[in-house]
């Protein structure tokens, strides 16, 4: 067992987080996740309305009596989701943890903390870290360059912002990015981070509710596998490489607007590529960790067999170099 603030503050047993994810946060991986000890998020946007968003929670009830949360992203959009409706969606279905992402949490927390739900923000430098705290949440999800999705634009990687947000911040720290195995675990926590934050490693797992092609595809990519796109319109996204991606860079490279990008990018095409199994039909997310996995294990082995492996290097590996040479 590994104990830490997150562990004692969330109420699970294992330092372990699946972080929302479009169109893969759904309730047979949530359950999944849950079941196995660690903590897992049902994706709020993935469901069409609030109403399919209280069905999802619901479905996710039936198959663990487990602590679970709902991830609620803010992002730009010409049609802006019925957030405050989601929000109520969430609080009268009784779910106790949220993570926010993508921006503010203010607009979240007024209508949550009244309610006693913990929220988790996602946040992508030091900075922004540091306003989520005073602003009251319970956590801070940090993430680095190496993250799929959106890793901001300061391009700062784990191994430096995790111990910088650490050494700034007072509540506790979730380290997100390239993690895939108990060794990003134990190197997370050495760090300052009280839990690991995982979505492509989830993503590749027997529960995940993508094709298995796309699973197979992750475990035979390797840590080149990625594209960053969008650095021209300041809104990084890290995905996985292929045909779509690699037009989207030849669009933005040649000083394309958005409007050129726009069928290329879209959410729909992105979902038929878990729906579909072909990788090359829409952009999807991935993380540099791609080059990590090798396997598609059930959630409860993943789960356990990181943290076994975790102890397994902190009492033999790490105590070995600690021993006491003879004079």
């Amino acid at each position: 067992m590994l104990r830490t603030r997150f562990t004692e503050t969330f109420g699970v047993d294992h330092p372990i987080v699946q972080g929302g994810m479009q169109w893969v946060g759904r309730a047979e991986l949530v359950a999944a996740v849950a079941n196995a000890g660690a903590l897992g998020f049902i994706t709020a946007l993935t469901q069409p309305t609030p109403e399919d968003l209280s069905k999802e929670i619901e479905r996710c009830r039936e198959m663990t009596d487990r602590p679970f949360g709902v991830n609620l992203t803010i992002l730009p959009a010409i049609n802006p989701p019925p957030y405050a409706e989601y929000r109520q969606a969430i609080i009268e279905s009784g779910v106790k943890i949220v993570e926010t992402a993508g921006s503010n949490p203010a607009e979240h927390l007024a209508d949550f903390q009244p309610h006693d739900i913990k929220v988790i923000h996602k946040a992508t430098s030091v900075r922004h870290a540091l306003k989520a705290q005073t602003l009251g949440v319970d956590a801070v999800s940090i993430d680095g360059l190496d993250c799929a999705g959106h890793p901001g634009e300061d391009d700062v990687p784990g191994l430096v912002l995790i111990p910088a947000a650490a050494d700034a911040l007072e509540i506790p720290i979730i380290a997100s990015g390239g993690i895939a195995d108990a060794r990003g675990l134990v190197a997370a926590l050495a760090l300052g981070a009280d839990a690991v934050n995982m979505g492509t490693r989830f993503m590749c797992t027997v529960e995940s509710p993508i094709h298995q092609n796309i699973k197979e595809h992750i475990v035979g990519a390797d840590e080149r596998s990625t594209d960053l796109i969008f650095r021209t319109l300041h809104n990084t996204a890290r995905v996985a490489r292929n045909k779509v991606s690699q037009e989207v860079l030849e669009i933005e490279a040649r000083g394309g607007t958005f409007d050129e990008l726009r069928d290329l990018v879209s959410g729909q095409r992105g979902r038929r590529v878990y729906e579909e199994g072909d990788p090359d039909v829409g952009i999807w997310t991935a993380g540099l960790c791609q080059g990590l996995i090798h396997d598609i294990p059930t959630c409860h082995d993943l789960v356990h067999g990181m943290v076994s492996d975790a102890v397994e290097i902190v009492e033999e590996r790490l105590a070995g170099f600690a021993a006491v040479q003879p004079a």
